[in-house]
């Protein structure tokens, strides 16, 4: 395994053994952990050829279970990916109980039941399996062996639903088999001050966190002129980040600032590459399908809308399902891994401004210069109408009509001709469910 950093060459191993402390031999479900993440260290590098050999291996025996089990798929002939029909959210909402498989193969572990955060406003249910969970062990280990963590030392994490206090270890992924430091939570509840104060005061080594809230960190350290000592990486995970949020980032913290993209639906998608600030789709858990308007294969450099297919999970297979994203597809890395690229996330069909031509854009409106203008603390965009931007915004004081004004002409020369701006002021714009943060919202229809 790489020993970038210290990485995995530096974890230590718990032992489940009465007696034995060394070399370490870990319960069965955790010893499984370690040999899916020794298969990942020597996948990584297969060329994409190879790649695609083994995915299509898989895919063939999870294609033959749904046509044998999945009440959905009895009778359709799933000769291939391309001949299997794209799943809609719609239809998992809808078609719960058709979308089960009657049984699982052997070994696959019990069926869970879990839902996603419903930041779309509807929760989606799904099942998983003790298999889907060992590979998302092992995913998330590979995630801190490419970035070289050290596991020993402090992790924060602020995010929904974290029970808030001292954890002895990472969590889930971690708990048993790896020694590691301790994990302080906190929910993002808490004004940006008062978790701001906290990590102050907790100085971790690592901070786990929503991309809006790294930003308005951000935007508080330097305001105040504080650095948060010891921090040696940010991670984000669960919304949108944009080129804006990392240089604000790179400035506040001076540390690397890593993302992940993942859905829980599918789990880990793409993880970002310890080389570079693009993303690697993680090929040996799930296929990644990005497609134009005409259901075609894009190419490097052109955006399309996210399809993805779990290799694993044999509850509830899920074939060709549309998560509602769209990605711009990479050229081949230089770093030397076959795994595919996705140059950059771009969102998800809500976050997509709509002009009256039924044309789609992904808007930047240069919020890193709003402090230079006006005491901003917090933004949010709304389109309303095909001509018409609601900025919500949270500030420290009252803007005057010259900040307005600038603040109005910045907006209105990063969106299409004919939109204009008005503002709406807010005491504080609160998180959507799951904790997510939405930058920017289309109320409007193609």
């Amino acid at each position: 395994m790489e020993r970038a950093g210290g990485g995995a060459a530096g974890w230590r191993v718990r032992s489940a053994l009465p007696g034995v402390t060394w070399p370490a031999l870990p319960a069965p479900a955790d010893a499984a952990v370690l040999a899916l993440l020794l298969q990942l260290d020597a996948s990584q590098w297969l060329p994409p050829e190879r790649l695609r050999e083994a995915q299509d291996a898989q895919l063939e025996a999870l294609l033959e279970h749904a046509r044998e089990t999945v009440p959905r798929y009895r009778g359709e002939r799933l000769a291939s990916l391309r001949e299997t029909p794209i799943l809609s959210r719609r239809e998992l909402l809808e078609r719960f109980e058709a979308l089960k498989s009657e049984r699982l193969p052997r070994g696959h572990g019990a069926a869970k039941e879990t839902r996603t955060s419903g930041s779309t406003g509807r929760p989606v249910r799904l099942l998983k399996t003790d298999l889907t969970a060992l590979l998302w062990r092992a995913l998330t280990l590979r995630d801190h062996a490419w970035h070289g963590r050290d596991l020993s030392r402090k992790l924060a994490v602020v995010r929904q639903g974290m029970r808030e206090g001292t954890g002895r270890d990472w969590g889930t992924a971690t708990h048993g088999l790896l020694a590691t430091g301790p994990c302080v939570a906190r929910s993002p509840a808490s004004s940006v001050e008062a978790i701001l104060e906290w990590l102050l005061a907790e100085q971790p080594a690592y901070l786990l966190t929503y991309p809006s809230l790294l930003r308005e960190l951000a935007r508080a350290c330097l305001a105040r002129g504080v650095h948060l000592q010891g921090l040696a990486e940010v991670r984000a995970f669960g919304e949108l980040l944009d080129p804006d949020t990392r240089a604000l980032c790179r400035e506040a913290f001076g540390v690397p600032l890593t993302d992940l993209y993942s859905a829980q639906e599918a789990g880990y998608i793409a993880l970002q590459c310890p080389r570079s600030e693009h993303y690697h789709v993680q090929a040996e858990s799930l296929i990644v399908e990005v497609l134009d308007d005409s259901g075609r294969a894009c190419a490097p450099g052109e955006i399309g809308r996210v399809v993805v297919t779990d290799l694993h999970n044999f509850a509830m297979p899920l074939l060709r399902y549309d998560l509602g994203d769209f990605a711009e597809v990479g050229e081949p890395c230089a770093c030397g891994r076959g795994l595919p690229v996705l140059k950059r996330i771009v969102g998800r069909v809500r976050n997509t401004l709509v002009t009256a031509s039924g044309e789609r854009y992904w808007p930047s409106f240069g919020v890193r210069g709003f402090p230079d203008i006006a005491p901003v603390l917090q933004h949010q965009f709304v389109q309303k109408s095909y001509d018409l931007i609601e900025a919500r915004l949270v500030v420290a004081r009252p803007l005057d009509s010259e900040q307005e004004r600038r603040l109005a002409e910045r907006i209105v020369a990063r969106l299409p001709a004919g939109f204009r701006v008005q503002f709406a002021y807010c005491e504080r714009i609160g998180r959507g469910a799951g904790g997510k943060y939405e930058d920017f919202v289309s109320e409007v229809s193609a």
